[in-house]
This record gives C-alpha cells, structure tokens and sequence, in this order.
C-alpha cells in the first residue's frame, strides 16, 4: 500500500502541475501576450476563458479514458492520461504569441488548453481507484487520501517554478520567454510519471471482473441510465471544492497583482505557504473521514466554506501578507475538510463495474461548474473600487448548493456491522454494489 499510495500521489502530482501552471500562467501573462488587443481586465477575462476550456474537456476525457477503465483495467488509464496531458503541456510553451502569428496564437493556446483538460478528466479515476481498490477497508479513507495530495505538491512545483522565475529574471524576461520554462519542465516530469506508473499492478477488484467477465459492455451508457442522479448530485456536492481553490489560486493572483498592486512574489508565496499547509493536512482529514464518516466531512466542510468566505475577501483585500496569508489558509482547510475523503466517497458509491466512469465523471463534471467558472464571475464581479463582496456571495452561494447536494447523498464508511457502510441492503465495495 505505500508503494502504491506512493506511486498514484507522484502522478496526481505531476498530472495536476501540468494543469496548475497554466493557470498561473493565465493570472499572470497570457492576457497581454495572447490578447494584446483587449482592455487589461478584458484580457484577462479571455485568458481566464481559455483556463476554463481546460474544465469543459475534463468531463469528456471522463466519458473517453472512463470506460477504457471500466472495460480493460485502471492502469492503462494513467499512462494514457499522463501521456496526453504532458505532451499538450510542453506544446504550451512552444506556441508563439500574437504578436507573431496573430489570430492563430490564441487558437492554439485553447487547443492545448482542451487536450490537456481531456488527459486529466481520465487521470483522477485511474490513480484513487487503484488505490481504493488496494486498500483494507477500514484505512480506505486514508490511503486514498494519498492521491489528494498530489494536487497540493504539483500546485508547488508549477508555482515554485514561476515565483523561482519571477524573483530571478526582470519583468521584461519574463514576459519574454521566462514563463516557458515550466510548460517546457511537464516534459522531463512526464517521463518519469511513465517509468512509474508502468510498474503499478493492476486493481484486484478489476482483475476479479475480468476474469468473470463482467465488465460493463457499454460504461458511459450504464452511467447516464443507471446512475445519472448520483453523477449530478457529486458533481454538485464536489463544486464548492473547485471554486474555492481557484478563487483563492487563481483569481485571488491576478486580483491581489492587477487591483491591490501586491508583488507577484509576495502574493505567490502567501498561497504557496496555504497550500503547503494543506497537502501536509491532507492525510489527516481522509483519516477523519475513516473514523467519522465521508458525509459528515463534506457537509463540515461546505459549513465551512460559508462562514469563511466573507473574512477570506476583507483579509485579502488588506494587501497585508500574513493576513492574506490567513484567508487563504481558512479557505484550504475548509476545501480539504470535505476534498480529502473524495476519493473514497465516490468509489464507494458506484458499483465497481461502472466506477471508473461514474466516479470521474462526477468529480470532473464539478470541475466545470465550481472551476471552470469560478474566475470567470470573480473577475468579472471584482472590478469596482470597493471591497469585491460580490465574489464572496458568490461562493456562499456556490456552497450552499453543495452542501444540499450533499444532504441528498448516503454515507458509505465501512463499519463492523455493515462493512459497505451503506444501506443494509448493500454489500461491500469490494462486491461491486451499488450505494445508490
């Protein structure tokens, strides 16, 4: 289990760099460079849309590396997806800006933008469900918080890479060709993803399947028959998630840099820090979802979220780094309180032999309603002189919708008398059930 819950965080990790430093990118650069013609705040609008594109194609990937999964294992899964991602990533830091292709640059930058979205719709179902499907029952929350905290560690390196950049180069070479060098790094990254995932075996839950030979003929078409209400119901429960990290990642970057006049490196570094905190927390709260239940945790966590999200504004919009620092830090550990049990709650609540499928496309499908959306309406509700409290309701109400969608959902946590955790009538996660 160390070995693999090892394994699935350095490929989360690498998958979601590839993805975190794009939209870096977009807070900082990409408005000027690809879209010189536009207004400052209408720039960065449009690269904010060509972050999101990212989101729209991560539900796609589901529905294309989810059945591969369902029907011929979890592992050829990840090496496809890390394959796809890190290849369209390097792509990134080759494509010329507008000033010497025109029209064509941003094309390209959303073509990119659009296949990396597909690679790692199918990343996020292959790696927690190999680990789900490893781990001892009682400790699946915890083990499969593990790949959880991929996302924080390649939040780090993608945004290490550009504060290491922009302390050590002027603006000028930055803007010039310093912000290349991380898209150019996803290369040497990805292939060390694919020397190790090639060593992962396979899920014994799928090998059980397949030598039955009761894979799922048609995944996607079970799916959206069979379990269309649960798919929506995480998706929406999971959306707060989403728009909580990029408000405080994304937005709250190009917000603090354009708006307050806060230092690149000063603002970086108060988010690097949060995160930090939070990739470090991360296996504690998947433990908490083991002792205390999945649903508890995220129905805490969108509580959370509402309480915090209107100290998260007024903090950042003090311009003060340990204040700021602060905000963000609330924020994380309100996200991660209900994130981190996600990868054992979703598995759970699909039957095995549409899990891969179910279970990315609902994580993914909240990707484009709390993700994909969410600097796209903060910046656009943010560009008054006053405090941006616009942004703050916006969340609340991003929340409250989630912890509805929540309420709908069952619990799943294995216990001693009903080790599916789930309805009386439900056998274990092992037996390939479903919860709902």
């Amino acid at each position: 289990m160390v070995r693999l819950a090892a394994a699935s965080m350095a490929g989360t990790a690498i998958e979601f760099y590839d993805f975190f430093v794009y939209g870096t990118a977009a807070a900082l650069v990409l408005g000027p460079l690809f879209f010189p013609t536009f207004s400052p705040l209408a720039g960065t609008l449009a690269a904010f849309g060509t972050f999101a594109v990212g989101f729209v194609s991560r539900p796609l990937g589901s529905m294309l590396f989810g059945p591969l999964g369902d029907r011929h294992g979890r592992r050829p899964v990840l090496i496809a997806s890390l394959l796809l991602t890190g290849l369209a990533t390097v792509a990134v830091g080759f494509v010329p800006t507008y000033d010497s292709i025109g029209i064509a640059a941003p094309v390209l930058l959303l073509v990119l933008r659009f296949l990396q979205g597909l690679g790692l719709g199918g990343e996020w179902g292959g790696a927690v469900l190999l680990t789900a499907e490893h781990a001892p029952a009682a400790r699946r929350g915890l083990w499969s918080g593990f790949p959880q905290v991929g996302p924080s560690i390649g939040f780090l390196l993608a945004n290490g890479t550009m504060l290491a950049l922009s302390a050590t180069l002027s603006d000028g070479e930055f803007r010039s060709w310093g912000w290349r060098v991380p898209f150019w790094g996803a290369g040497l990254l990805a292939g060390a993803g694919l020397l190790l995932r090639a060593q992962v075996t396979e899920s014994p839950r799928f090998r059980e399947l397949a030598e039955r030979g009761e894979q799922a003929a048609a995944p996607l078409a079970e799916v959206v028959r069979g379990h269309w209400r649960l798919v929506l119901l995480t998706a929406g429960g999971l959306a707060v998630g989403y728009a909580v990290f990029y408000a405080v990642t994304t937005w709250a970057l190009a917000y603090g840099t354009e708006r307050l006049g806060v230092a690149r490196t000063t603002l970086l570094g108060c988010i690097m820090a949060a995160v930090a905190v939070l990739g470090a927390l991360t296996p504690l709260a998947a433990h908490l979802g083991d002792r205390f239940g999945r649903r508890p945790m995220c129905l805490v966590g969108c509580v959370a979220i509402v309480v915090w999200m209107f100290p998260l504004v007024a903090l950042l919009r003090t311009g003060e780094p340990p204040l700021m620092f602060l905000g963000f830090l609330g924020a994380l550990l309100a996200f991660i309180t209900m994130f981190a049990v996600t990868s054992a709650y979703l598995p759970e609540l699909f039957e095995a032999r549409v899990r891969c499928t179910g279970a990315a496309l609902g994580y993914n499908l909240a990707g484009v309603l709390g993700g994909a959306l969410t600097p796209i309406v903060a910046t656009a509700v943010s560009h008054g002189d006053g405090p941006p409290w616009g942004v703050a309701a916006y969340l609340t109400g991003v929340a409250l919708l989630s912890l509805g969608c929540f309420a709908l959902l069952p619990e799943t946590r294995p216990t001693a008398d009903r080790p599916d955790g789930g309805r009386s009538a439900v056998r274990p996660l092992e037996a390939g059930e479903a919860a709902v």
